[in-house]
């Protein structure tokens, strides 16, 4: 049986979170594993090093009672853990999904997922976290770390759930983009919902020939595939598909054909992630 990590933190994407794993373990039949991660910070209760600017009478009796405050503040972030962990479980099993068990770790999340993710097969996560700028509409740094160190699929929820019947692959012809068909392919989850197979690039042979591929793989895994090839700006060309077409979730690899090094998301994908108002599901 297939299972699902979702990331829950108690920002404003956690209810979403919830509700696309929901969907997911469905269309899946998986169990759902919901994770939250307490930073080291947010846990230790040594108290602060605020000597330097205490007055040398008052020292002692301060530095008591700041260790007090930060065993004070250890308590109340668990105690905070446990309640989110709690509400998102209440939500997933009022969407019909039984198979639910909680974890509460402390320590780095990109360790914790590294350590957990061995026996699951897709790990959920909000496009934004508690920290995240909204204004600016920045990436939680969280998803950026994840997706850079992850070997599972990435299912990043948008900011609230709405039924997904239609999804459009990016496809671009690398081998982060034929993993993600070759999952389409093969996975339950996308039993049902009308394919849409994109490629931006200039109309070539050899980018005819890609596409080709990628399409016969899909139709061997029973879908009526909708391919084209466009050319222009992938990002622009993608958003603008994906708002045109009313498409519910993109389907992308996490970095592009012609990637310089490993160690950042590929910028379309960033910005696919960043702009689009739909989830996206990432392959590396």
């Amino acid at each position: 049986m297939s299972k699902l990590i979702a990331l829950v933190d108690g920002s404003i994407y956690s209810k979403s979170v919830c509700d696309h794993a929901a969907w997911i373990a469905k269309h899946k039949g998986s169990s759902i594993e919901i994770l939250h991660v307490l930073g080291r910070r947010e846990t230790t209760s040594a108290p602060s090093d605020h000597s330097g600017s205490i007055a040398l009478g008052a020292r002692s009796t301060l530095l008591a009672e700041l260790s007090a405050l930060d065993e004070q503040r250890a308590k109340l972030a668990q105690k905070r853990g446990r309640a989110i962990r709690e509400d998102a479980k209440a939500a997933i099993e009022a969407a019909g999904i039984t198979d639910v068990s909680t974890k509460l770790r402390i320590g780095d999340i990109v360790e914790t997922i590294a350590e957990m993710e061995a026996d699951a097969d897709m790990v959920v996560i909000g496009k934004r976290g508690e920290g995240a700028d909204f204004a600016k509409l920045h990436l939680g740094s969280n998803l950026e770390r994840i997706a850079r160190s992850s070997r599972k699929p990435i299912f990043v929820a948008s900011r609230a759930f709405k039924p997904i019947e239609r999804f459009l692959i990016a496809f671009d012809g690398g081998t982060s983009s034929m993993k993600a068909v070759d999952h389409v392919a093969r996975s339950r989850l996308f039993e049902g919902l009308s394919c849409r197979l994109l490629m931006v690039a200039p109309d070539t042979p050899e980018a005819q020939k890609r596409l080709q591929d990628a399409g016969s793989v899909l139709q061997a895994g029973g879908y009526s595939v909708r391919a084209e090839i466009v050319p222009g700006q992938p990002d622009a060309v993608i958003a603008g598909t994906v708002e045109n077409e009313g498409i519910n979730l993109l389907v992308i690899g996490a970095y592009g054909h012609s990637r310089i090094g490993s160690f950042v998301i590929g910028s379309t994908t960033t910005e696919m992630i960043r702009s689009c108002k739909v989830p996206v599901m990432l392959f590396r």
